[in-house]
């Protein structure tokens, strides 16, 4: 039988996966943002999770992976629902009516979600008051980071605000669901393709009823590069590695990547786009790096046996 425990504490390599994330992740937001410049989101959700799974079942093919057995696919439509289909829908839409920065920080309340539903429907995730400090500490350095400029906008556009708060609590869902496949002897690509198989069969009807992609214009260029880069960089790759972590680290720890893609879309600002460095940005890193060893607990434990 698989060995179904997880990382209450997050190890090394467990962080090192989430700041791979957080790279992996933080260009998604700039993918999406250039592809609903041409396509609408059904058809660019359907790009996304189609050729991807292509990509996957490619890959499977030539290295001769067995794909996960016929009774594991119901699961995966239901994965697929909360973690591809909805959530991808409403940021869509979402991205749409709203700022990228309030998006952002909307976006930042998944581990809060992640934290509650952990709590309901596990036994060895539950909420400590290190977590749910740490998850406030750096809900609050989300916020800061993107500035108060951000918050102009809330009160108006409710659906779009709406919409982002239903998709991060169904990433939340999504988190803990992900888990059952562990116990079942998947491997963290077997549910990476069967998730994206699943969200493209689910989406095909979707895309072609609503958007009808067949009677739309050939994207440019630019479009079409992010749509690779979404796919081979935000999908592909990122959710091997997320599943993974979710494997090993459980569902709360996984969805604090949230926190950390906003500290390093910052960064790489700064770094390779010559971006400045505002107090406001340092101030946020702090309260999220504060958040993260909250949620860590080490770095407390270490300083009272100094004491």
């Amino acid at each position: 039988m698989p060995d179904t425990t997880i990382h209450q504490r997050m190890n090394a390599g467990d962080w090192a996966i989430l700041a791979a994330l957080s790279v992996l992740w933080g260009c998604s937001f700039f993918f999406l943002a250039i592809g609903l410049r041409e396509l609408p989101p059904f058809t660019l959700v359907l790009a996304r999770v189609g050729f991807s799974a292509l990509l996957l079942l490619g890959w499977a093919a030539v290295a001769g992976i067995r794909l996960p057995p016929r009774t594991a696919w119901g699961a995966f439509a239901l994965l697929a629902l909360l973690n591809n289909v909805i959530p991808f829908a409403l940021y869509g839409f979402a991205q749409q009516q709203i700022s990228s920065g309030l998006t952002s920080i909307l976006n930042g309340t998944t581990p809060l979600w992640g934290v509650i539903v952990a709590h309901l429907f596990t036994t060895d995730e539950r909420a400590t008051a290190g977590k749910i400090a740490g998850v406030l500490l750096g809900f609050a350095g989300v916020a800061t980071m993107v500035g108060s400029d951000a918050l102009a906008g809330l009160g108006a556009n409710v659906f779009a605000q709406g919409a982002c708060l239903v998709a991060t609590l169904s990433y939340a869902l999504a988190g803990v669901w992900a888990r059952r496949f562990k116990a079942q002897g998947v491997t963290p690509m077997g549910v990476a393709t069967g998730q994206l198989v699943a969200a493209t069969i689910i989406m095909l009807p979707l895309a072609g009823i609503v958007d009808r992609p067949w009677l739309l214009p050939m994207p440019g260029s630019v479009v079409i590069a992010s749509i690779a880069g979404m796919v081979l960089v935000s999908t592909v790759f990122a959710y091997i590695l997320y599943f993974r972590l979710v494997e090993r680290a459980g569902a709360s720890n996984s969805l604090l990547v949230t926190f950390t893609i906003p500290f390093v879309a910052i960064l790489l600002g700064v770094l390779v786009l010559g971006e400045t460095l505002l107090a406001k940005h340092v101030a946020g890193m702090a309260l999220i790096a504060l958040g993260l060893a909250a949620i860590d607990g080490r770095p407390w434990a270490r300083l009272s046996r100094s004491r």
